[in-house]
């Protein structure tokens, strides 16, 4: 049988096998060409604890088993060590030179440089005694003839301490770091080494942890895995790990020893926040010979707690405040076939080694699997965690997107506790934004949520506070560089550093109560508002609007008008504005220009998601392009995309954020399609329709004017604000409409006039005088008044008293029943 006993840096696996006549064999298993090489055979049976080979392979180092305790008082062997650790020459096989001949254990690791460097003269080995230190070898080669490289020095090989009274460490080979802890006062302290391709290795990380570890024996992970031994040291020692990820997250997960039969606790510090989650896991079917260990795996942006046959639970690193976003599955959804053994270890990212077995498995999550959970779950809390799972860890296809969307669709009313649009919106924008520019996913937010109060059933959790790991460095890179950014974060109170939308609600509020928004845009004298302010805020919505993604402009599949939605408009240029000024108090060093760039692709993001949840909507109930006209009453599929786009409508406005140009216009097209009147004139002064001038222009125009229809239009009509409804009134040729706007000329003409007395000569307007004193009178005195320089229709010519009087006479013998001529 073949056993992995260690994976190095490269990600090459190094595992062992038993020959023929019992020879013990190493190789070598490339991930990458999927090739095999033989390192090395020794002619006897061993039992190999600890193996590594350094990047040129040409060294091999090898610790194991020389003979067991009984072995040596049997063979009277009492002088002879227990342990034996090799440095073989192995390119070409040439001399074998003992490193330690002890009776404890001894674990070997070498160090290996950066990726592309080219072959060294040098090379560095870590021992692990069982005795709680570490050392480092140093390792210099002479190149010979016919490529043979043999060690330089003949005497005692260079070395330095690394650690001391170490009682539990771990090897991160892919970063080339040693975490250790050590006792120290009422706490243990977790430090961290960091090694460096210039043969240097500094402490760089401090943290102190409420951790109680058993240093009766020294507990090793990734230093190779010794199968005979780790099982025994398993049962006795604390399971703990810890992991990294490429964001900055520092996690230390461990589970203790558990008193109570049926329960299961463990802990996940979460470094890089600045506080640990302690859950208790209440177990079902338990079997008293079951080892009731919790594995962990990394999976970059989740920590994985597995328990087989009773759960598994995906952390979130990157946001673990709220349980919402952490995946808790029970039953067959939390089986994963190949590993049902609880002796697991996470060597690399996204990979384990059962240590029981031996073998090596790639651990990812599978987006067909995530998406068949997120159809099937019934809890709110499952939803949201999928869907964020979905939305964050994979990189969406088109087709998975479409999956999604057609999921959001049919739980709009099943969702309880959140807006499944909402989380789309923000979860996506927060994935597409973030990845360009460092520490920008501290600022924008990445949910909708504030806080959830909600549940999981057979799970407690209890959140502390500890302190943060103190950092020691000079010019930091890559993860340390992130991880004091997230430390730096926690500093300044992290929460309140997310973009919030409560002063762009509150200014965009006080803009529209305060002016209407129609008014800023028409010539009406005083009313025009030109300042430099608001000038700005609609240059800023117009380079949104031309920083846009090309939309389906060929198959045209919804049909989005390119109108001017003025009030739209402005609430683009306020977000634009508002978070330039947020990221700007925040990102003084990424510059002006590139924090520009960021906001307008954040916005016409936001912009091109509300028009790709429409689009798959659209295709999903085929509905044709040109559905955009009143002749005849919606479908049910019109009735059911109706409901969704209300259902974001009310998702925007609970964010405060902007929709695409034609949203409100498309929205009042479909009401007026599939909604009985009395239903339709609800949603419109509730809000839920918005009127506009190209849909009330073309509902004018295009509808005849049937009993139905008048009362369709007149109702309508009396709905419009004062400045659309002089501009869309005038498309509606029909008496009842000309009733209107004479009547509220008049009632302008009277409200201007006050308490100001008719006097001097009336001019004659009309060549065949009424006999009708009362409209006589009211003419003559609105002539006056029109005499007087009052005239609030100035661009209409056809509205004046002549107008008004013509109408009148219209009217009254319409009521009388009269024919008019």
């Amino acid at each position: 049988a073949l056993y992995v006993v260690n994976v190095e840096r490269n990600g090459k696996i190094i595992y062992t096998w038993k020959g023929n006549q019992r020879n013990t064999h190493i190789g070598l298993y490339d991930l990458q060409t999927k090739q095999n090489e033989h390192l090395y055979m020794f002619e006897r049976d061993l039992c190999i604890i600890s193996c590594s080979v350094n990047n040129e392979r040409t060294l091999l180092a090898v610790s194991f088993r020389q003979y067991t305790e009984e072995e040596r008082v049997s063979r009277l062997l009492q002088s002879v060590s227990k342990y034996l650790t090799l440095l073989i020459e192995i390119r070409p096989i040439n001399n074998v030179r003992v490193l330690k001949a002890v009776d404890s254990c001894v674990r070997v690791q070498f160090l290996y440089p950066v990726e592309g460097r080219s072959t060294s003269t040098e090379s560095h080995l870590l021992l692990v005694s069982e005795d709680k230190y570490v050392e480092q070898f140093d390792i210099h080669l002479v190149a010979e003839e016919e490529h043979k490289v043999v060690i330089e020095n003949s005497g005692q090989l260079p070395r330095a301490r690394v650690a001391d009274d170490l009682i539990w460490a771990q090897w991160d080979m892919m970063e080339q770091r040693l975490f250790y802890i050590v006792p120290k006062e009422s706490k243990n302290t977790l430090k961290c080494v960091q090694f460096y391709p210039d043969e240097n290795f500094n402490s760089i990380l401090e943290s102190h942890l409420d951790i109680s570890v058993n240093d009766t024996q020294l507990k090793l992970v990734n230093f190779g895995y010794d199968y005979y031994q780790d099982q025994d040291v398993a049962s006795k020692s604390l399971n703990l790990q810890v992991f990294t990820s490429k964001a900055g997250g520092l996690c230390v997960c461990c589970s203790p020893a558990s008193d109570i039969p049926d329960e299961v606790t463990y802990s996940i510090y979460f470094l890089h926040k600045g506080y640990n989650k302690t859950f208790r896991v209440s177990l079902e079917r338990t079997e008293h010979h079951q080892l009731k260990e919790v594995a962990f795996m990394n999976l970059d942006y989740y920590v994985a707690a597995y328990l087989p046959g009773q759960f598994l639970h995906l952390l979130n690193i990157q946001h673990p405040d709220l349980l919402c976003y952490s995946l808790f599955l029970t039953g067959e959804d939390a089986r994963i076939d190949m590993l049902q053994n609880c002796s697991i270890r996470s060597p690399l990212v996204s990979t384990v080694l059962d240590c029981h077995v031996g073998s090596m498995y790639a651990v990812s999550i599978s987006d067909s699997a995530l998406l068949q959970f997120l159809q099937n779950s019934k809890r709110d809390s499952e939803r949201l965690a999928a869907l964020h799972c979905a939305l964050l860890h994979f990189r969406l296809t088109e087709d998975l997107e479409m999956q999604i969307i057609w999921w959001i669709s049919e739980n709009l009313s099943t969702c309880h506790s959140f807006d499944p649009i909402q989380e789309f919106i923000i979860a996506s924008l927060y994935c597409r934004i973030c990845a360009e520019t460092p520490n920008l996913d501290k600022l924008l937010p990445y949910t909708s949520l504030l806080d959830w109060i909600g549940i999981i059933p057979g799970v407690t959790c209890a959140t502390d506070i500890i302190s943060l790991p103190v950092l020691e460095f000079q010019n930091p890179r890559g993860f340390w560089e992130k991880l004091n950014s997230n430390l730096e974060s926690v500093k300044y109170a992290e929460p309140h550093l997310h973009y919030h939308n409560n002063v762009l609600r509150r200014e965009w509020r006080n803009l529209t109560e305060s002016f209407g928004v129609f008014c800023l845009f028409t010539n009406q004298g005083e009313e025009r508002r030109t300042t430099a302010y608001l000038r700005n805020i609609f240059e800023n919505a117009k380079k949104v609007l031309l920083h846009l993604n090309t939309w389906d402009f060929e198959e045209r599949l919804v049909p989005l008008f390119q109108e001017e939605d003025y009030q739209q408009q402005l609430l683009m240029g306020l977000m634009v504005a508002q978070l330039k000024d947020h990221l700007m108090r925040h990102l003084q060093y990424v510059g002006k220009k590139k924090i520009d760039q960021i906001v307008l692709d954040y916005v016409a993001n936001l912009l091109n998601l509300v028009h790709r949840i429409m689009k798959e909507v659209w295709r999903r109930y085929q509905l044709h392009s040109c559905i955009f006209c009143f002749d005849e009453r919606g479908s049910a599929g019109e009735f059911a995309v109706f409901h969704i786009m209300s259902r974001i409508l009310e998702a925007a406005n609970g964010m405060c954020m902007p929709l695409p140009p034609g949203f409100h216009t498309l929205h009042l097209g479909l009401g007026v399609r599939c909604l009985p009147l009395h239903t339709l004139l609800h949603y419109i002064d509730t809000g839920i329709l918005h009127l506009t001038e190209t849909c009330v222009r073309k509902l004018l125009k295009d509808l005849d004017n049937t009993e139905k229809n008048e009362k369709l239009k007149f109702s309508i009509v009396m709905r419009l604000p004062e400045a659309l409804g002089q501009k869309v009134r005038q498309f509606w040729n029909h008496p009842i409409n000309a009733n209107f706007i004479a009547r509220k000329y008049v009632k302008f003409l009277l409200e201007k006039l006050g308490n100001r007395q008719c006097s001097g000569p009336v001019p004659e307007r009309l060549s065949v005088p009424v006999e009708f004193l009362p409209l006589n009178y009211l003419t003559n005195m609105l002539a006056e008044i029109e005499d007087q320089g009052v005239h609030p229709y100035e661009k209409q010519d056809h509205v004046n008293v002549r107008f008004v009087e013509e109408t009148a006479l219209k009217h009254t013998m319409m009521l009388l029943g009269l024919k008019y001529s």
